[in-house]
């Protein structure tokens, strides 16, 4: 039990990002190299915070 909770808090944080990332990419891109763990993570949090999020 504790550990299908501590996997659904990781989900919901998003710490498992990554990890969730590799398996996608494994699936979707075969033969492709990854992104590096922190080249994925500055491309999300550029993804996140660029732009306008707001109606005003």
């Amino acid at each position: 039990m504790w550990r299908r909770l501590w996997f659904f808090v990781r989900r919901l944080s998003g710490d498992d990002a990554y990890e969730r990332y590799l398996k996608h990419h494994a699936a979707a891109h075969p033969g492709e190299p990854p992104l590096s763990r922190k080249a994925f993570f500055k491309l999300e949090q550029e993804r996140k915070w660029n732009g306008v999020r707001r109606c005003c």
